[in-house]
């Protein structure tokens, strides 16, 4: 049975299909080669020309394409088939639920913002008649239909686009426990009803203007703050990739099968070619293999197995073949395990954070007055009491209170973009200022392999600079942290070359033509051709060779980044203790440690290691930052109170950091710590000004004393006060300067 016809089994079908609503079925494939773009038209018109198909979405970058078609039409085998005869083969991926579930809120998100900004200036337009009714006269009818017609406006504004509102407020009571949302449909609802029975009855004020420019207003905060959230939150499913959906088992009578890798159970024996991927935990029962497990453990450095050890289903063989006996497959295994405590994980730090205390004493203070107003009025003129609670609920509904965070937070965010720091969750950052630990990984986020360029030896007589060259051509075409170190340490020293027809082998290296030579560069099983194997090239080192042979081998070392000591020595200046956590041996953790000089290390740690470290100073009254770049990390950068990981990581770890730094320094700390610092001063600045502005209002309101115009007015002013002050974060000196350096960055912010 072919690879394709494998994915008529329904139960593996079921893995990656998702059934749309309209009768149709949407996949999402991995397609490594994507690098010619004649290649990706041809790739397109052939899916567009399948019977059925009424989609193809290609993302180059990301190395994926989802296609939308009929499977009735053209089944999925035959849609891989296609794929394989057009020079692209797919992988299927596991449906990517998470990605749809943002497009999804984004997309409801901003269909309400939408109409409530459309609904908000059309009342507008109309309330400033009725306003011209307090310098100049307007006849009774006219005022009337204006009314109504405010009223009618106002009808989908309040039933639609403020249903986020209400449904924030049944959670926050079936949580006993007071939010912003509480009051804000508290406001909405009591003002909306009360300008309705004045509208019916003819008489008494109408705040359909204060009603709709309030929705907008918070609902735009919001849309913003959930668009900066999902930037950096787009990493999918990061389990996706992580394992595959495929394996080769032997039958009872020593034939192979390919089965779904879902359906293994323990004691099932497995084949796994060399440079295939283990597809579930077990036992090693071939002779000794070298396996990648930079996806599980972030580590570069090839790992020896021998007869009898355990494999981590996510690993690649290096050599093999491997006969592999299961012991947990599915969602028992290990890296399967690893998205689970990273779930759970984050899901209780969720449930540990408590409500914003200032909102809360805020809401309390709004509900209190409002009473007190209707109990005030109930004893001195009943008929007054209504309108007077509701001219209090207007004028202190928390409208500039609601928006100090979000304008603030979307203006960090845009400003953070700016230094190539991307925040994924930003309650995070808020937490950031107060963080006073920092728990660091050791290998990719300390600590980066180097080319030893005095190393690097060329094998048949061409000059160091020409074999850089070449293989810098197709180290270029990788993001593996070996491929990135001899891409930098090539770069400015020579002229680059242009690979074409790349092909890029998952943890064995690249094949591509270069200046009309076929090369290949990776480890030497991969480079050189079966049985040519030199034994004095079988390590660890980087091999480029051709048909001919090897051409040159090129050695790494460890050492830290390069920005890494001057962060390190600037979170203590701050008073933020450091802690390096990491899976490697001790003696490499040591040497690294006395460089960096970090006196807390620990070394040989699993994730849940890691993870009881983290729990341990947690326990102990600390705010911890974790920073890590592998898959074992994933359980410790989602516990974290702020996480942050490089986006040279997994993809698990990426998804489950608070701050991802994209040029891959560490220096980005530093920025996203001062832009904190910052943002947590203005939003202490915003909201002294938000219960100022309630003090000086409120009594005249109580006292009746405040026309609709007028609220209107104030509430616009506080909340405009509120967005001017935003716009602070980042346009300070202190903000503008670059981190690390004396009197600048968050030290000097702190001071600010």
């Amino acid at each position: 049975m072919s690879t394709a016809a494998t994915w008529a089994d329904p139960r593996l079908a079921a893995q990656v299909l998702r059934e749309r609503r309209d009768g149709c079925s949407e996949i999402a494939l991995h397609v490594e080669a994507l690098h010619d773009p004649r290649q990706v038209l041809w790739l397109e018109q052939r899916i567009n020309a399948l019977a059925g198909v009424r989609r193809v979405a290609i993302d180059r970058a990301a190395r994926r394409v989802r296609v939308v078609w009929q499977t009735r039409r053209t089944s999925l085998p035959t849609l891989l088939e296609n794929f394989a005869a057009a020079g692209c083969p797919a992988r299927p991926l596991r449906h990517d639920e998470i990605e749809d579930a943002r497009a999804a809120e984004m997309h409801d998100a901003l269909k309400r913002m939408l109409v409530a900004g459309m609904c908000a200036m059309q009342v507008m337009t109309y309330a400033f008649v009725i306003y011209i009714g307090v310098v100049d006269f307007v006849d009774f009818s006219t005022r009337n239909l204006f009314r109504w017609l405010g009223l009618l406006t106002t009808i989908p504004l309040v039933f639609y686009s403020a249903r986020s509102f209400f449904r924030g407020a049944a959670d926050e009571l079936r949580g006993h426990r007071f939010g912003i949302n509480l009051p804000v449909a508290l406001a909405v609802v009591l003002v909306f009803a009360a300008s309705v029975i004045n509208t019916l009855r003819g008489s008494g004020e109408v705040y359909f203007d204060s009603v709709s420019m309030f929705v907008f207003l918070l609902l735009g905060a919001r849309y913003l703050e959930l668009r900066s959230r999902h930037r950096g939150g787009a990493q999918g499913d990061a389990l996706i990739d992580a394992t595959p959906l495929l394996a080769q088992r032997r039958r009872a009578d020593g034939e192979l099968e390919t089965v779904a890798a879902l359906s293994l159970v323990p004691g099932d024996r497995v084949h796994i070619d060399d440079g295939g991927m283990v597809p579930a935990d077990g036992v090693l029962e071939s002779a000794s293999v070298q396996v990648d497990e930079a996806l599980l453990s972030g580590e570069s450095r090839p790992q020896q197995r021998q007869r009898g050890e355990r494999l981590a289903a996510g690993s690649v063989l290096l050599t093999g073949p491997a006969e592999l006996r299961v012991e947990h497959g599915g969602t028992d295994t290990g890296v399967a395990r690893l998205g689970t405590l990273a779930a759970r994980a984050r899901q209780a730090r969720a449930s540990l954070a408590g409500s914003d205390r200032d909102a809360a004493r805020f809401v309390r203070r709004v509900l209190l007055l409002t009473v007190l107003t209707a109990l005030g009025w109930l004893l001195v003129d009943p008929s007054r009491a209504f309108d007077a609670a509701i001219a209090v609920l207007v004028v202190a509904c928390p409208c500039a209170f609601a928006l100090t965070v979000p304008v603030t937070l979307t203006r960090a965010l845009g400003q953070l973009a700016r230094h190539h720091v991307l925040v994924t969750d930003g309650n995070a950052l808020l937490a950031l200022a107060r963080v006073d630990r920092a728990l660091f990984d050791k290998t990719g986020t300390l600590a980066v392999p180097r080319l030893d360029a005095a190393a690097t030896e060329p094998l048949r007589g061409d000059s160091r600079e020409q074999v850089l060259a070449w293989a810098m051509a197709l180290a270029s075409q990788s993001s593996h942290p070996l491929a990135r170190a001899l891409t930098e340490a090539a770069r400015g020293k020579v002229t680059p070359s242009q690979a074409q027809d790349v092909q890029v082998t998952l943890a064995a290296g690249i094949a591509g033509t270069v200046e009309g030579r076929a090369l290949r560069l990776g480890h030497a099983r991969f480079a050189l051709a079966e049985g040519r194997i030199d034994p004095e090239l079988a390590d660890d080192a980087l091999v480029l060779a051709d048909d001919a042979g090897p051409l040159a081998r090129f050695h790494f070392h460890e050492q830290p980044r390069s920005d890494a000591a001057a962060t390190l020595e600037q979170l203590r200046r701050e008073g933020v203790g450091l802690c390096m956590a990491s899976g490697d041996h001790a003696d490499r953790v040591a040497a690294l440690a006395a460089r960096l000089d970090i006196g807390d290390w620990h070394a040989s740690q699993l994730p849940t290691d890691k993870l009881a470290r983290l729990r341990s100073l947690q326990a102990d009254g600390h705010t911890v930052l974790a920073v890590g770049d592998g898959s074992n990390d994933a359980p410790l950068l989602a516990a974290a109170d702020v996480s942050a990981a490089l986006t040279s990581g997994t993809d698990l770890a990426q998804a489950q950091a608070d701050l991802l730094l994209l040029d891959g320094r560490l220096d980005g700390l530093l920025q996203a710590r001062a832009t904190a610092l910052r943002m947590h001063k203005v939003i202490g600045q915003s909201r002294r000004w938000a219960l100022l502005y309630n003090l000086f209002a409120v009594p005249f309101a109580a006292f009746g004393l405040v026309p609709p115009w007028l609220a209107a007015i104030g509430m616009s002013l506080s909340s405009l006060l509120v967005v001017l002050n935003a716009l602070r974060v980042g346009h300070d000196r202190t903000d503008d300067a670059t981190p690390g350096r004396p009197g600048s960055g968050s030290a000097a912010a702190v001071s600010a």
